[in-house]
């Protein structure tokens, strides 16, 4: 199997060699960049791109990792205990109808190869990682309650994005093939935004792009715009067909945008930003 990137998504070289030195080495690629940058699309695109299906574990902060692999629904089976007239009680003698497969579960049990992502990791507990050292190394785990050993009938690829929120342990990252995605260049973005934005005009997108870049330079900001929120104000300039006049100053200084809440998502970076503009305006 080998990612050659797709047409709905603008890989980079380095990441479609990170994703096949993932694949060739068997190992998890753990995919680190600015929120925005496409960590979770990459999973979904590889997975079509290689013909595999994709199951998705979303991670929160109250997440275990004991529910990847397996929960027992204890409570149901007291439940119908009680009322085992309704069949006998024959449902109740077989524990296997108690057991929540988790992700984990499915992805081993699956008849034929799958993608697997574990999404914001790190939005786990500090232990979480951990938890899975043995489950992701060796592919399988053991379910006590039914005393069986769930062995992985195929290796999934697994793709593991974090935003660096906390930082992982250093077994867990020996275990997986890690990969950063750099912040797009102009070039690189132009080819994000022809993706999305096939027949933008080629002035507008200039404008737009200086624009997004002079925002993004901005020292001090505290968040910072990223891919996902340019694609999303480029989406609102299209639609309330913002003139291109709108977007460029005459003396080339930075002047606040036409739907700035696009780009800049809280009230410090707004004002941040306004200072500037009001400083160049008044040469100070």
């Amino acid at each position: 199997m080998k990612f050659k990137g797709s047409d709905n998504y603008v890989a980079t070289q380095d990441l479609m060699l990170a994703v096949n030195a993932a694949i060739t080495l068997k190992r998890p690629l753990l995919v680190k960049g600015e929120p925005g940058t496409g960590k979770t699309m990459l999973a979904e695109e590889v997975a079509e791109s290689l013909g595999l299906p994709l199951l998705q574990w979303h991670i929160k902060s109250t997440t275990k990792a004991q529910q990847g692999l397996y929960e027992y629904d204890a409570v149901s089976r007291l439940r119908d205990s009680q009322l085992k007239d309704v069949d006998g009680g024959e449902r109740v003698k077989d524990i296997q109808n108690y057991i929540v497969k988790g992700v984990l579960w499915q992805a081993f049990t699956a008849d034929q190869p799958v993608a697997l992502l574990i999404d914001e990791i790190d939005k786990a507990d500090i232990e979480f990682p951990n938890d899975l050292l043995r489950e992701i190394d060796r592919m399988e785990f053991y379910c006590y309650e039914t005393r069986e050993l769930i062995r992985a009938k195929h290796r999934p690829v697994v793709f593991i994005t974090s935003n660096n929120e906390k930082e992982l342990p250093d077994a867990f990252l020996r275990r997986c093939f890690f990969h950063y995605i750099k912040f797009p260049d102009a070039e690189t973005m132009k080819s994000i935004v022809a993706v999305h934005f096939p027949g933008l005009k080629q002035e507008l997108l200039t404008s737009a792009m200086k624009t997004f870049y002079d925002v993004r330079n901005l020292p001090g900001l505290k968040k910072k715009p990223s891919t996902s929120e340019l694609l999303d104000w480029l989406k609102l300039l299209v639609a309330e067909d913002i003139p291109i006049e709108a977007l460029q100053s005459k003396d080339d200084k930075v002047a606040v945008p036409p739907l700035v809440g696009a780009l800049l998502k809280n009230e410090q970076d707004v004002t941040l930003f306004e200072k500037l503009v009001f400083m160049q305006r008044n040469n100070r």
